[in-house]
């Protein structure tokens, strides 16, 4: 499978080259685009491409110069200069930087097919043992696993674990180095797990053997994942909904209870540490703050319907002392509860 980048500042040429790309029937893992130079150099921090498809003249850094930073990379990336006839000038002195093809705009799609049988024919007469997969590209897919997982979000993960497995197929190496890159991977995101306090066990290694193939260590691999779905499933006792969203329907549900953050974290299967930050960066409220608001507005609820008693309203709300109760209504209003009926004419 290829990855190929395509770098032109006018996106009907991008569109257009894409589309006769696609139509060529190569496998193709990523086409990614970018409108100059310098947002080429950023794409490729992430993931090299195996092709490049560049014009000349773009804002920000021109054809010319990214054709120098391919060629500094010492890499088996084939970069193609597409431009127009005045530039053909400057699309010579790109070939002094190793470019292998030069197409005059605009481009045909049959003759942007002959070329990219050029590019493939070069490719698989190279075919070099090893590839390059940047920190940038490592963590995004980190990121990835580690939501869907922490979520319970079983089609995304059933969908990570198939692309991945493609992602890593793409990268011409050796099964040994494939399967080094997913222990490594493996080891890296149980690591973020971890770090989550999920509070389920996180074997860390994989254990492959050296003679498996690539094919069986993924197995192995996505095994390893699954299981860890249903250990946090079995935690939460099968709810996979969002943790604070489900903390939040719980304390709902019993405001006239001494809910502690302690109790709703073991209901998370989470530790009490990481839910209290958790819980303040998602609502910008403490959970004693937030239980206290949502205690709080269902009284005013109550308030405005006058078969409800004060006395009753504090109980129903968590406070068994009235006075604390009427205490806390009057910080969190401004007035005290029958003040507060006053004012609604009741």
């Amino acid at each position: 499978m290829y990855r190929i980048l395509i770098v032109d500042d006018e996106p009907m040429i991008l569109k257009g080259l894409r589309i006769f790309i696609q139509q060529y029937g190569l496998s193709i893992s990523s086409i990614r685009l970018a409108s100059n130079g310098q947002e080429a150099l950023t794409a490729m921090e992430e993931e090299l491409p195996d092709f490049v498809f560049t014009d000349i003249r773009m804002p920000v850094m021109d054809g010319l110069a990214l054709c120098e930073k391919i060629a500094e990379l010492d890499s088996s990336i084939q970069t193609v200069v597409i431009s127009g006839y005045d530039d053909f000038t400057y699309a010579q002195a790109s070939m002094s930087y190793g470019v292998k093809e030069y197409l005059l705009k605009p481009v045909g799609k049959r003759q942007l097919h002959e070329t990219l049988h050029k590019l493939v024919q070069r490719a698989e007469r190279i075919q070099p043992v090893a590839a390059y997969l940047s920190v940038a590209k490592m963590d995004e897919w980190l990121v990835r696993f580690e939501q869907a997982i922490y979520y319970m979000d079983h089609v995304q993960t059933l969908e990570l674990i198939q692309v991945w497995e493609q992602e890593i197929t793409a990268y011409r190496m050796q099964d040994r180095q494939k399967n080094e890159m997913l222990e490594e991977f493996h080891g890296l995101l149980m690591k973020k797990l971890k770090a989550r306090d999920v509070n389920i066990a996180l074997e860390t290694r994989l254990h492959l053997e050296d003679t498996l193939t690539f094919a069986a260590a993924y197995r192995v691999f996505a095994s390893s994942i699954h299981q860890k779905l249903d250990c946090l499933y079995k935690k939460r006792k099968g709810k996979p909904k969002d943790p604070i969203e489900e903390a939040k329907f719980y304390i709902e549900k019993n405001l006239a209870s001494e809910v502690s953050l302690e109790e709703v974290a073991d209901l998370l299967g989470l530790h009490p540490n990481y839910f209290s930050v958790m819980f303040k960066q998602m609502t910008g409220e403490t959970f004693v703050q937030y239980r206290t608001k949502r205690r709080m507005e269902y009284a005013k609820r109550m308030l405005s319907e006058e078969q409800h008693r004060i006395t009753d309203i504090s109980y129903a709300v968590g406070y068994a002392d009235h006075s604390n109760f009427t205490k806390t209504f009057k910080k969190y209003e401004g007035i005290s509860p029958s003040e507060y009926r006053q004012k609604l004419g009741i």
